[in-house]
């Protein structure tokens, strides 16, 4: 079970300040435990500590990041179980899902402790005319300074653990603002964090509303934001952050495409889309949205899909059994269902699930949702796939990037040509053949382009944007 109460990390302190905000179990709908809010006055101090941090995060040598961050993997492995837990309570994530998330934590901690003591530089030949002869260059990558952090609610452990582990083996300080809803477990790292030598000011990790929390975006001591959450309030962050640097990592609508070839394959298909669509409620920036099956397979991988879908067990997310929790809120549930609705009075019909009971959403499938529907257009955020069929393997391309969005896309074929060409033609951040855009592994580059965001998360590649290039020429002879 979780603690009575737990502080905030204020200049790597905890700090008891009061216990205003009320974190609710997602599936019981009670209080299971109370955190510290920070105000204003809080967030303020932290970023001042952060500044003055600078000089000795700077200074603080490369295998010492190292050991802050293999720290943080033994203590993550040894509250295992803990960790777990707090996630399914505070998230109502299934619990083998939760487990599922804090490997990927000590996966990213990992990483970023191997990263961290190779961020080289290059030699660059100058001589490329007579002008620069005797002239050499050299390029360091230095720490870019403070850094503002605020996390989501659907991957309360990872997506915060892709933000502060890069952060550590870059050399930045940080302050982290974890979702309000979800922010036990930034405090338990936040608590790991603390036992090490990590300079004074180098971490704080405040909970506080988000219209408390404007310091975060606008405040000009932080050299970095990164976000990630909804693209509404992602791009107002970004219109609002002056000339500091932004990194959005917001959300999507992917769609996976099945080929006519997969005829023989299609079980495994058919468990992947499951498993992409309704993973955690369907509460995935890259959760299957839309599916497109060639014409030659439709039928047949219809009828298996919706046999899947029914088959998941929806309930408790501390029973192992589970496959579907709850949603994060009953309001998040009510407006997905308001969607649903008007693309079933648009013509649409649901083929699976479709139940709605408070924070509990069935898994659900739909066919003939018209593509102006909210449904289809804007990220679903729940457990809702669209089933479509495809005659034109080109048309299913082009229909895939007809969306605002671009995360990820899935494509299942067998032919080399059609993964090259999907990969040449879809608007996205990254094309996963042969298994759902929902894949992801913690050293890649993630990431999208239109509403999708900026930048790409990926521990070696947050690095990179949490340090920058500086140059040395030298002139051998004067």
């Amino acid at each position: 079970m979780l603690q009575k109460t737990y502080p905030y990390y204020l200049a790597n302190e905890p700090v008891a300040a009061n216990t205003d905000l009320e974190v609710t179990d997602k599936f019981s709908g009670e209080v299971a435990t109370r955190v510290a809010m920070a105000d204003a006055a809080a967030i303020d101090k932290a970023i001042g500590h952060a500044v003055d941090a600078m000089p000795a995060m700077r200074a603080y040598p490369p295998f010492k990041r190292q050991a802050v961050l293999e720290h943080c993997v033994k203590r993550f492995r040894e509250r295992y179980d803990e960790l777990a837990l707090a996630l399914c309570i505070e998230a109502g994530k299934p619990i083998n899902d939760s487990k599922g998330e804090v490997t990927r934590l000590i996966d990213t901690f990992k990483v970023a402790a191997e990263e961290s003591v190779r961020i080289d530089g290059e030699i660059i030949n100058l001589e490329i005319s007579p002008r620069a002869s005797g002239y050499h260059a050299y390029v360091k990558r230095v720490p870019i300074g403070p850094c503002s952090f605020i996390s989501p609610f659907n991957f309360p452990l990872n997506l915060t653990a892709h933000k502060v582990a890069p952060a550590i083996a870059a050399g930045v300080p940080f302050v982290l603002k974890p979702a309000s809803r979800t922010p036990v477990g930034a405090l338990i790292m936040g608590e790991i964090l603390a036992e090490t030598d990590l300079p004074k000011g180098a971490f704080s990790i405040l909970p506080a509303h988000r219209d408390g929390a404007d310091l975060f975006t606008t405040d000009e001591r932080f050299n970095l934001l990164s976000f990630t959450g909804s693209p509404a309030v992602g791009w107002e962050l970004k219109r609002k952050a002056g000339k500091k640097k932004v990194i959005l990592e917001l959300g999507g609508n992917a769609a996976a495409i099945v080929d006519g070839d997969q005829g023989g394959k299609l079980d495994y298909v058919v468990e992947r889309l499951a498993f992409g669509a309704f993973y955690q409620s369907g509460q995935s920036c890259i959760g299957v949205q839309r599916i497109l099956a060639h014409a030659s397979v439709y039928d047949a991988l219809r009828e298996k899909l919706i046999a899947k879908t029914k088959s998941l067990v929806m309930g408790d997310p501390k029973n192992e059994k589970t496959f579907v929790g709850p949603m994060i809120s009953e309001s998040e549930a009510k407006r997905l269902a308001g969607w649903m609705d008007s693309a079933v009075q648009a013509g649409a019909k649901i083929v699976a699930g479709g139940k709605v009971d408070g924070a509990m959403f069935e898994a659900t499938l739909l066919e003939g949702v018209k593509r102006d529907t909210d449904l289809y257009r804007k990220e679903a955020f729940g457990p809702v796939a669209i089933l479509e069929r495809f005659d034109d393997f080109e048309a299913a391309l082009a229909q895939v990037n007809d969306s605002d969005f671009g995360l990820q896309a899935g494509v299942f074929t067998d032919s080399l040509a059609h993964a090259h060409r999907a990969w040449d033609a879809l608007e996205v951040g990254g094309v996963v053949i042969n298994d759902v855009p929902s894949f992801r592994v913690d050293n890649m580059p993630y990431g999208g382009v239109k509403d999708s965001g900026l930048g790409r998360e990926g521990v070696r590649y947050a690095i990179e944007d949490m340090t920058e290039m500086r140059l040395m020429v030298m002139r051998e002879t004067w």
